[in-house]
């Protein structure tokens, strides 16, 4: 499933319905946003949660549940510190974490997902694009009827007519447009 509104910062938090609906399999949680170089993944096992991530520089480790993972302990370790060039004319100021979130994230990814978004593909790793994805839409089955929601926004925009435009004068004053 892929819906940004599963990338929390409390992986741990995912809600239960969605715990649930994996009873009896493995359900992974992965969100990067590099932008912010954040990182959260979580992976449950039979709906018991066995490990939760996440962590970006600028909010440090927001939740740590669970033991590290295989292809994590490099991480942990020392041995993948983050390998941050300043811009020029600025000095180098050091990374706030010991290593890259996004690089571990990748990681995690391959890992637990057999492929990677960003980063060299390995031979090994499965091609992204040819994994086929089923879009579903999930409805409300108490909400108003589709049709319904549109002839009443229909009926709305009849009752308020023709729209009228406006623009600001030299003085501060609305002065009314021709309408479009």
């Amino acid at each position: 499933m892929c819906d940004q509104r599963v990338m929390i910062d409390l992986p741990s938090q995912l809600p239960e319905h969605l715990v649930a609906a994996s009873a009896g399999r493995r359900l992974v949680l992965h969100a990067m946003h590099s932008v912010v170089d954040w990182l959260a993944f979580a992976v449950w096992e039979d709906g018991r949660l066995i490990r939760s991530l996440s962590l970006s520089p600028d909010d440090g480790i927001i939740e740590n549940i669970g033991e590290p993972l295989s292809f994590e302990l490099p991480y942990w370790a020392g041995d993948r510190p983050a390998d941050i060039i300043p811009w020029p004319g600025e000095e180098e100021v050091p990374y706030a974490l010991p290593f890259h979130p996004l690089e571990l994230g990748e990681d995690a990814l391959r890992s637990l997902c057999g492929f990677v978004q960003e980063g060299l593909p390995e031979p090994t790793d499965v091609d992204a694009d040819r994994i086929e994805l089923h879009g579903f839409r999930i409805s409300d089955p108490h909400a108003p009827d589709p049709a319904e929601k549109e002839a009443a926004l229909r009926q709305a925009a009849e009752r308020m007519g023709t729209p009228r435009i406006y623009t600001m004068g030299p003085d501060g004053s609305l002065i009314e447009r021709d309408s479009l």
